[in-house]
């Protein structure tokens, strides 16, 4: 899903940097501050919400897209919305995954 997703928006013009590794995550927010994390909702080692929560200390001006298997599943928003996190429900067609990022991109 990560390489697909990553396909998806370097065709759009954008810069990825993709890693399935949170101390990865954290070396690479460091190195280059970036505007936009998108993160799925279940990662291997660790929650996305508590990656996302961990890695936005390290990165305040970082908007966080978290992508969600449930669609209509209340806890995931509840957990996310607080945060100004915003969930994006898959399955999802590649045009939609690019408007919202340009979207989410057009506020900061």
């Amino acid at each position: 899903m990560r390489t697909v997703i990553q396909e998806i928006l370097e065709r759009e013009g954008y810069v990825v940097r993709s890693t399935g590794d949170l101390g990865v995550a954290v070396d690479m927010v460091h190195e280059s501050r970036p505007d936009l994390l998108l993160i799925d909702d279940y990662v291997a080692d660790i929650n996305g919400h508590d990656a996302a929560l961990y890695l936005c200390q390290k990165c305040k001006s970082m908007r966080v897209l978290m992508v969600a298997g449930l669609p209509d599943d209340q806890r995931i928003e509840g957990r996310t919305t607080g945060e100004g996190f915003i969930v994006f429900p898959k399955p999802f067609a590649p045009a939609e995954l690019a408007v919202r990022v340009k979207e989410i991109l057009k506020t900061v």
